[in-house]
């Protein structure tokens, strides 16, 4: 089961909202991007060897689980901060908590083998290109949300509440799409932010 969610806040800071659009890229983008940048080459040889895991075994190592869904919870903390859906500044690390961000995903003992050969053979192409395609349309309607959702912020100090849930969909789904393509979990994307 997969489960992600952002907390509608009642009110939003319009001090960290500007201080977040005019300096985030320096003070928060740069030092998660950064160790990020390491942790994705981690996760990413961990997706490998996941895959040969699983086709021999059966299963995922609970350990290979608990880092991917680390790193999973870690860009989607940094995401609500880019999509401006909460206020905070995101936590580091892979155990890290977000009192605002709920990423839940069940660990599974068995894993099903022509799943994973599929998607380490063909993911590419069955699973990232179409959701990508789709998604980059949706990507554009949440940058305008967000954009929109600034200046709602900025004079009201509240985020339309379905402008929100339309931006958290659009993380879900791309967030949805890397745990499966990270081998969390057996069932396909759907394309719905949902």
């Amino acid at each position: 089961m997969f489960h992600l969610d952002v907390k509608h806040q009642e009110s939003y800071s319009r001090g960290e909202l500007l201080l977040r659009t005019f300096l985030g890229g320096f003070y928060i983008m740069l030092p998660h991007a950064f160790l990020l940048f390491f942790f994705g080459i981690g996760s990413a040889v961990i997706a490998f060897i996941s895959a040969l895991v699983i086709l021999f075994t059966g299963s995922l190592p609970q350990s290979f689980f608990e880092y991917q869904l680390g790193y999973l919870r870690w860009l989607s903390r940094l995401h609500t901060r880019a999509y401006n859906l909460s206020d905070g500044y995101p936590a580091f690390g892979l155990k890290a908590d977000d009192p605002y961000l709920t990423l839940d995903i069940t660990y599974s003992e068995e894993s099903n083998r022509l799943s994973v050969l599929l998607r380490f053979l063909f993911g590419y192409f069955y699973v990232a290109l179409p959701h990508m395609f789709v998604w980059f349309f949706r990507n554009i309607v949440s940058s305008v949300l967000s954009f929109l959702a600034f200046w709602v912020v900025l004079f009201t100090g509240e985020y339309p509440q379905g402008w929100h849930e339309f931006n958290v969909g659009t993380l879900r789904w791309i967030i949805r799409v890397n745990a499966y393509l990270f081998y969390l979990t057996d069932e396909y994307p759907p394309f719905s932010g949902k």
